[in-house]
């Protein structure tokens, strides 16, 4: 089954903040050092430490040759942002395959897993999630970051359960702001997540969804606490 969201993340033409894509392996391999040295460099200095000349630094580059494919630093951080929706996007899409899922609770559980795995593991997730550290429209110059990701889990979603998308648009764009919201006092509580509040964060969403899903989708869900 091949669907949009298995091609990765389709961007406007303005969002896309690389000056020139690299052609080139060695310039592409240079790209991907300025990447994982500014996401080094997040989790140690943050967004507002971060300079073009530290990233250039720890990617052991000149910073001529990172401007050549980045304005500025804000442009890096974009571009590592906009890869990691993509690992996220994919990483869901995956997981919807992987668990041959019963039930709409069952991939709002697999969301949330693979977010928190992010926030636990890929470098400088945890400081920029997505994006709006830097930005709240970071990801689409057009609509919030959390709209953003509202419409891509929209089109996994309603594909997975052969759902009609606008009836999903609603309510997942209500529910990605409330978990977004918990999660990050989960987060600010306990580095890895305080468990309680990331319980407290599902049963929010479990809760709302099953009252403004389609009637055909099962609502005597088992607590996730």
């Amino acid at each position: 089954m091949v669907s949009e969201h298995d091609q990765g993340v389709a961007l406007p033409t303005e969002v896309a903040p690389l000056r020139r894509k690299p052609v080139q392996q060695r310039s592409a391999q240079r790209v991907e050092k300025m990447l994982e040295a500014c996401a080094q460099l997040i989790d140690e200095v943050g967004y507002d430490g971060l300079t073009t000349t530290l990233i250039a630094e720890r990617a052991g580059v000149a910073v001529g040759s990172l401007y050549q494919f980045f304005p500025d630093k804000r442009a890096v951080v974009q571009e590592l942002t906009l890869r990691n929706l993509d690992r996220f996007v994919r990483t869901v899409s995956a997981r919807f395959e992987q668990l041959e899922l019963e039930h709409w609770w069952d991939a709002v559980d697999a969301v949330f897993d693979v977010y928190l795995t992010m926030h636990r593991e890929v470098p400088a997730f945890s400081r920029l999630h997505f994006g709006d550290v830097v930005d709240l429209r970071l990801l689409d110059p057009s609509k919030d970051n959390n709209a953003v990701i509202a419409e891509k889990l929209t089109a996994l979603i309603a594909e997975e359960f052969g759902l009609d998308p606008t009836e999903l648009t609603l309510p997942l764009s209500v529910a990605v702001e409330a978990a977004d919201a918990v999660l990050h006092l989960a987060f600010r509580r306990a580095p890895a997540g305080d468990p309680t509040l990331v319980a407290e964060a599902k049963e929010l969403v479990r809760g709302y969804l099953s009252n403004r899903l389609p009637d055909d989708q099962p609502n005597d869900l088992p607590s996730p606490r």
